[in-house]
C-alpha cells in the first residue's frame, strides 16, 4: 500500500493516543509545522489530561486517532509517545485505516499501532518526529529526511545522522522496527513483530546495557531474528554507562554472536538528543558498512 506525497500546505491532523503533552510544547510544535507551510490541525483530545497518565480515555484516543484517518488531514501526526497506545490494537478499525491510507508519523509507545497496520494493511511506518516531542525544539527534526520521505524520494542517511560501522558487510531488505522495549512487549501477543527477514532497525531510551541484552536474548530466543539481513541501532538515548560507555556496544555485539549480519549503530531516529531522522518502515532499503557507513532507503512509500 502507498500514500499520497504530501506537498506543503497539507492539513497535519494531531493526535495523542498515549500520554499526554505539555500544553507549551503543543503550542510549539504547531507553530513550527505552520512555519514549514503546514496547516496542523488538532484532535478534539489532543489536549485531554488524564486519566492517570493517559491523553484521555481509550475511547477518546480511539476516536480521535479513527477521525484522524477518515478527515480531509493529509497526514496523521502524533504528539508524543509515553504509554497506553496498547489500549487501543484491540480496537482498531482496519477497514477505515485502509480506506483512507496516508502518512503516520510516530515512534516509541506507537511503535506497535504502526507495526500492526503495517504488517495488517501494508500503511507504511513512518518512524520520526512528532510535533510535541522534537518540533517543538529548534533542533529537533531532520528535516532532509522528513521532506524526502514526504515527497517519495529516495534517500540516504550516514555519518551525519550518527551512523557508523559495528560489524561491516552489506544487507539489504524490507526495512522494519522501532522501540526495542515495545517489540519485546508485543511478543506472545496477537500484535506480536513481524520482524523475521527484514533489515531491522531497534532503538530505545534510558535501557541500560544488560536490559538492552535481555531484550535482544528475548527476541533471539523468540525466533524474531530468524533471517535478519541486517540491524541497525539508533542512538540509544541514554542507554550508556556514563563511567563505562563502551559496554553498550558491547553488550549489543555479546548478545547478537553468531549472527553473520552487517550491524550498524547510532543513528538519530526515535528518541533521540536532536535532528530526529524520518525512517519509512515497509520499504526496501540498503545497509552499507565498512569505513564508512550508510543506509539508504531506495524506494518511495508514496506516489504521486
Amino acid at each position: 500500500m502507498k500514500v499520497r506525497a504530501v506537498k506543503p500546505g497539507a492539513r497535519i491532523a494531531l493526535v495523542a493516543p498515549a500520554s499526554f503533552a505539555l500544553d507549551e510544547r503543543v503550542s510549539l510544535g504547531t507553530i513550527a509545522l505552520s512555519g514549514l507551510g503546514f496547516a496542523p490541525v488538532l484532535g478534539e483530545n489532543a489536549r485531554a489530561r488524564g486519566p492517570l497518565y493517559f491523553a484521555g480515555t481509550a475511547a477518546e484516543r480511539l476516536a480521535d486517532l479513527h477521525a484522524a484517518f477518515a478527515s480531509d488531514a493529509e497526514v496523521v501526526m502524533c504528539l508524543r509517545g509515553g504509554y497506553g497506545s496498547n489500549y487501543l490494537l484491540d480496537a482498531l478499525d482496519l477497514d477505515l485505516m485502509a480506506a483512507h491510507p496516508k502518512p503516520f508519523f510516530a515512534y516509541s509507545d506507537l511503535t506497535g499501532v504502526q507495526l500492526y497496520l503495517l504488517d495488517k494493511l501494508g500503511l507504511p511506518a513512518f518512524h520520526g518526529p512528532m510535533a510535541a516531542a522534537d518540533f517543538y525544539l529548534e533542533d529537533g527534526v531532520h528535516l532532509p529526511s522528513f521532506e524526502a520521505a514526504l515527497a517519495g524520494r529516495p534517500y540516504s542517511v550516514g555519518a551525519e545522522e550518527g551512523l557508523r560501522t559495528l560489524r561491516s558487510g552489506t544487507a539489504r531488505g524490507t526495512l522494519y522496527g522501532g522501540c526495542l522495549s515495545i517489540l519485546c512487549t508485543l511478543l506472545g501477543t496477537p500484535w506480536e513483530p513481524a520482524t523475521e527477514g527484514k533489515l531491522l532497525f531497534l532503538e530505545d531510551v534510558a535501557e541500560r546495557p544488560y536490559r538492552i541484552d535481555r531484550m535482544l536474548w528475548q527476541m533471539r530466543r523468540a525466533g524474531k531474528l530468524e533471517g535478519v539481513t541486517g540491524m541497525v541501532f539508533g542512538e540509544m538515548l541514554g542507554c550508556a554507562e556514563k563511567d563505562q560507555p563502551e559496554l553498550l556496544e558491547q553488550a549489543i555485539l555479546n548478545a547478537l554472536d553468531g549472527l553473520e549480519i552487517p550491524i550498524a549503530f547510532g543513528l538519530r531516529s526515535g528518541h533521540v538528543s536532536r535532528a530526529n531522522v524520518t525512517l519509512t518502515f515497509g520499504v526496501e532499503a540498503e545497509l552499507k558498512l565498512d569505513d564508512q557507513a550508510q543506509l539508504s532507503l531506495c524506494a518511495a512509500a508514496v506516489c504521486a
